[in-house]
């Protein structure tokens, strides 16, 4: 097992560990261009580690250079020369030693000084494959998360081009039931977790849904005219009769008339969401949730129904 010592809290291999390593290379290959091409492929990201060297020399010689740079640089290389380590030490073909004549002599030492490595390097085994396993769930979380973004865009996407579609729509009735359809399915996509249309006995909800502990009813309207004072009132009439906790969102792609935010620009029980905050949205600004949070801050500390999301990108 390859002793290690610990120099201002960095662990280090010993120096027995990088001479089983020197014997290793020198000993595993008859042949230089074999060691020449194991090399360059074990450390072809690290190819300034093998800059230079003479792979004509004897193979003690290019084992020298290439373990003491590993040595001289440790704090960059230690995972690396692991890796090389573990690679040599479960080295089992010897092919081109068992072909040559002296194989009777050479074999031996080859397989001698694996067996001295492998001694050197059983701690790192199992230690490089954890690695290795997290490694792989990294990459794998990684993955999982790229494949939910693009599947999210692509949702998304999908989502702006219905709402463009719905533009070109000239029945207002129909175009009414399916942007309260699109509504539903935008603030699934947020996880908002809402609630399609309903009716009471007295009134129809156009859907609802809970965020942040309050409990929101929605009133979708695309019109062809802003919401009118009068309208908004009504909505407003709805929110007081229910909870405490309950407040109102007005999404009208063509927002309030003016006579509407003036009356409620002091106090509100509703806020509001138009075409403009809808395509802040699309854009991937920002989300439902950022919006809701912060145009409920600003109907808390203002009162005032109206606050569009060019705001927040100012």
């Amino acid at each position: 097992m390859a002793e290690r010592r610990e120099t201002r809290g960095h662990k280090k291999i010993s120096g027995d560990a990088y001479q089983a390593l020197r014997s290793a290379l020198a000993l595993s290959y008859w042949f230089k261009p074999s060691l020449e091409k194991h090399l360059r492929a074990s450390l072809r990201d690290h190819p300034e580690i093998l800059s230079g060297i003479d792979f004509k020399a004897a193979k003690r010689d290019v084992a020298d250079i290439v373990v003491d740079r590993l040595i001289d640089g440790e704090l960059r290389y230690q995972d690396l020369t692991v890796s090389l380590m573990v690679e040599f030490a479960n080295k089992e073909s010897f092919t081109e030693i068992e072909r040559h004549e002296d194989s009777d002599k050479w074999l031996p030492l080859a397989k001698g000084a694996i067996a001295e490595l492998k001694r050197h390097t059983v701690f790192y085994e199992d230690s490089l494959r954890d690695r290795e396993r997290l490694a792989e769930s990294e990459r794998t979380q990684y993955q999982d998360r790229t494949a939910a973004q693009i599947r999210f865009s692509d949702e998304l996407a999908a989502l702006k081009a219905r709402f463009i579609e719905m533009t070109q729509m000239e029945d207002p009735h129909g175009r009414g039931f399916k942007f309260e359809q699109f509504l539903n399915d935008l603030f699934h996509l947020f996880d908002l977790s809402p609630r399609l249309g309903y009716s009471l006995e007295t009134e129809q909800i156009d859907g609802a849904f809970t965020f942040d502990t309050d409990n929101y009813i929605v009133e979708a309207k695309w019109t062809r005219e802003p919401v009118s004072a009068q309208q908004a009132a009504a909505f407003a009439s709805k929110v007081d009769f229910k909870g405490r906790n309950a407040l109102g969102l007005i999404v009208s792609v063509n927002g309030l008339t003016a006579a509407a935010r003036r009356k409620y620009e002091v106090s509100s029980p509703f806020i509001t969401i138009d075409g403009s905050d809808l395509f802040f949205i699309f854009e991937g600004h920002g989300s439902p949730a950022e919006l809701l949070r912060r145009k409920k801050r600003n109907v808390d500390e203002t009162g005032n129904c109206y606050f569009p999301a060019a705001q927040i990108i100012g």
